[in-house]
């Protein structure tokens, strides 16, 4: 597993544009490895997590890119998960009135290709979102078939560039936001919002869908 103190992965985790520090690693499950390349703090992130949270899982770092970022298997190593893991900082504190930020967890950015979507082929797509004030990590764990079509459904359909507003809420909800009107914004803060395209709930901390092929 990759090894790294906590505050210095808050720090590499609320600064994205800042180049990855060089952690002191080793494989996941334990043993010393000698420091080959470097994860990026939404990978690590995700190793962690699985490390503390399903131990029996093991969790594997391809050695070139080729779209899956993280391969999670099962303890005999029979089954196979393969993530594609995509991190946002937190931009609550800088992007919403005080009264939608005392609300949410967390909201997170990123810009997506349509094309790369749909030929992706990891199994799950994996969103990252450290939240800057609770220093809690919420993960969005979705099909990207699943992901591809309700991007359509809420921005156009094929060819487009795709910028996603991913925000977490403290009841434990989850919404796709880019587009929405302030108005909007604030429904989902007090859980008034309805949209069966943007709620991503059933996809938040959502690791039961890689049990379940794990198992």
């Amino acid at each position: 597993m990759v090894i790294g103190a906590n505050k210095r992965l808050h720090r590499i985790a609320q600064n994205p544009a800042r180049p990855a520090e060089r952690l002191k690693r080793q494989p996941f499950g334990g043993g010393k490895m000698k420091t080959l390349f470097t994860v990026h703090g939404g990978e690590y992130l995700v190793g962690d997590y699985i490390q503390r949270v399903y131990p029996r899982w093991n969790v594997w770092v391809p050695s070139k890119d080729t779209g899956i970022d993280l391969l999670v298997t099962d303890s005999r190593n029979r089954k196979a998960v393969s993530l594609q893991v995509k991190f946002s900082k937190d931009f609550n504190p800088t992007h919403k009135s005080i009264l939608v930020q005392n609300k949410l967890m967390a909201l997170g950015w990123w810009t997506h290709q349509d094309q790369k979507i749909q030929k992706s082929k990891a199994d799950f797509w994996v969103f990252v979102l450290p939240s800057f004030i609770e220093h809690e990590t919420s993960f969005i764990i979705i099909p990207p078939k699943d992901l591809l079509r309700r991007f359509r459904a809420i921005h156009g359909r094929a060819g487009k560039r795709i910028q996603s507003y991913i925000s977490v809420t403290k009841t434990g909800r989850c919404w796709e936001t880019r587009g929405l009107s302030k108005a909007d914004q604030e429904h989902i803060a007090y859980d008034r919002f309805s949209s069966e395209s943007r709620d991503f709930t059933r996809f938040l901390n959502a690791w039961h869908q890689v049990d379940k092929r794990l198992k």
